[in-house]
């Protein structure tokens, strides 16, 4: 996902948030790939089930790390 994609989802989810839709927010912030460094950190404090479950999308994790770090 370019960057500028990742700051339109941005400037839609804030305006939701705004609007008083959070969980519509929430939920479009989470179409927006978690970088790497933080599903490392997610993954080491909180478990990778919890990762999993968390419902972000981890394509850029993946391409990072590889398929097999998502599942060990």
């Amino acid at each position: 996902m370019t960057l500028d994609e990742k700051l339109k989802i941005n400037v839609k989810a804030f305006a939701l948030w705004d609007a008083g839709k959070e969980d519509e927010a929430m939920a479009l912030f989470k179409t927006k790939p978690m970088e790497p460094w933080m599903a490392k950190i997610w993954k080491e404090k909180i478990g990778l089930d919890a990762l999993l479950e968390s419902g972000w999308n981890l394509d850029e994790v993946e391409a990072a790390y590889g398929k097999e770090w998502l599942v060990t």
